[in-house]
């Protein structure tokens, strides 16, 4: 018997819970995939199955050097996704049996406040 597969509509979810809770961030969703953004510029995407790739995912902005880290530290949860990858944006898979859903959370954060205006980042980083 084969493992269960994350259900792309509750994973979708979760991540724009997350989202939600930033400053005027936004999580949009089309043909199965997701974007956040703020004020229109975006800092991550929900990736299901992006050019048949088979993984569920995130993808978000990065800080220089944090990609390399990342999927040095544990390649089987975090990868170079395509095209975004190119510009240091990294990948989480989340069709693995176990996610942190702290480190996302982070993930997400962290992308939010390298795209966000510095007025809404500075006000998120207040609370």
């Amino acid at each position: 018997m084969s493992p269960k597969r994350a259900d792309p509509d509750v994973l979708f979810e979760r991540l724009r819970r997350i989202v939600a809770a930033l400053p005027e961030a936004e999580a949009a969703r089309t043909h199965g995939h997701g974007a956040f953004s703020v004020r229109g510029k975006k800092f991550g995407y929900y990736l299901v199955d992006h050019h048949g790739d088979g993984v569920i995912g995130i993808s978000v902005r990065a800080a220089p050097g944090e990609q390399e880290r990342l999927i040095a530290t544990d390649p089987a949860r975090f990868y170079r996704p395509a095209y975004s990858g190119a510009h240091g944006w990294v990948g989480l898979r989340l069709d693995t049996p176990r996610v942190d859903w702290g480190e996302a959370e982070r993930l997400l954060v962290d992308a939010y406040q390298l795209a966000a205006p510095r007025r809404l980042a500075a006000q998120f980083a207040a609370r």
